[in-house]
């Protein structure tokens, strides 16, 4: 692909996935997630932003028009008259598997937001067709590009933390969905991805969980152990409100310092062990970029369109959509038998 040439990007669906905000409803909601990969897309000057896909007409007419973008209501019809170099997909947590694996099998490189599916049986099968294909298949896991979490683990990389001996997870907020565990598989993904990302693999989990307010199992408790002989917890509810100071908190502690993130974006604070005096980042005056929950995904994107120029993997790549299902597959069975649990594909 050349350096020059601009990248062909359609997407399936400007509205229904939430990436953890509590917004599933389509075009309705001016903070619908799918509205940051048209808002990406049809600004990048890299990038011929062709096509957005939808299932009403009128609603996907006028989507496109606002981008100036070309709106389809079949994919198999997009695939085949606009031969875009990637698609993105955004639809309603529930509503993955079909339409990506109808991408994968026209053998189109794509980005997939999270989770991957719902069911890891159906996970395998995407990342199977998409490996027999040799296709490009990245995951938007967009909380790694956050600046804290960044600093986070550049400070574990350089051993600052030293020794890792316990991380904890806990993301609360408003939210919903019709599968009993949505909370779990639709927003802690993040977390599993999180603390795999700065801690390394999970090896088990115990899990706690409560549908005390109706709606499923909205909140829950989990513990955690990690491969490297760490522990961990996460905590997780949609009985909350994004509202709240500090809704978000990642704690990573080690033998020689300890790392905390606020509210993702926010604050990030270092202190060695022993030391009342620590380090402190937040987004300076003229720092929007970093301070702003959505630019994270513009910074993925930045990644992601320079390794599919190179031919390369992407910055995050679908089986790790894979690693945060079967995580909370092993909570979900922790939950109903009460036993610890070890995730499946750990060593």
């Amino acid at each position: 692909m050349s350096a020059a040439k601009k990248l062909k990007v359609a997407l399936i669906g400007a509205g229904g996935s939430s990436n953890g905000r509590g917004l599933s409803d389509g075009f309705k909601h001016a903070g619908s997630w799918g509205l940051q990969h048209a808002r990406i897309f049809a600004t990048r000057p890299d990038v011929d932003f062709c096509a957005i896909v939808g299932r009403d007409g009128k609603r996907t007419a006028d989507k496109a028009s606002e981008y100036g973008a070309k709106p389809y209501t079949s994919i198999a019809e997009m695939l085949n008259e606009e031969t875009p170099d990637l698609v993105s997909l955004c639809l309603p947590n529930q509503g993955h598997f079909e339409a990506t694996l109808e991408v994968i099998q026209a053998g189109f490189p794509l980005l997939v937001e999270k989770p991957l599916v719902f069911d890891p049986k159906e996970a395998d099968i995407l990342l199977n067709e998409a490996a027999k294909r040799s296709l490009f298949f990245a995951i938007n896991f967009n909380h790694r590009y956050a600046k804290p979490v960044q600093l986070a683990c550049e400070a574990i990389r350089s051993g600052r933390l030293g020794e890792l001996t316990f991380a904890s997870w806990r993301f609360g907020g408003e939210g919903g969905g019709s599968h009993p565990h949505a909370n779990l598989i639709e927003t802690q993904c993040h977390g599993f991805d999180m603390l795999e990302h700065l801690c390394g693999p999970i090896e088990s989990v115990m899990a706690e969980m409560t549908d005390k307010t109706g709606g499923g199992y909205r909140t829950l408790s989990l513990a955690l152990r990690f491969e490297n002989g760490a522990v961990g917890s996460v905590i997780g509810t949609y009985d909350s409100s994004y509202a709240y100071p500090d809704t978000h908190r990642v704690e990573i502690d080690g033998t020689s310092g300890r790392s905390v993130i606020h509210d993702t974006v926010k604050r990030y604070t270092f202190h060695s062990t022993g030391n009342e005096i620590g380090e402190t980042w937040e987004a300076g005056y003229f720092n929007d970029v970093d301070r702003e929950f959505h630019r994270t995904f513009d910074k993925h994107i930045d990644d992601l369109l320079g390794a599919l120029r190179e031919g390369g993997q992407p910055p995050i790549h679908a089986h790790s959509g894979l690693r945060a299902l079967l995580i909370a597959d092993a909570a979900i069975r922790s939950f109903e038998s009460g036993k610890r649990v070890k995730v499946s594909g750990a060593t």
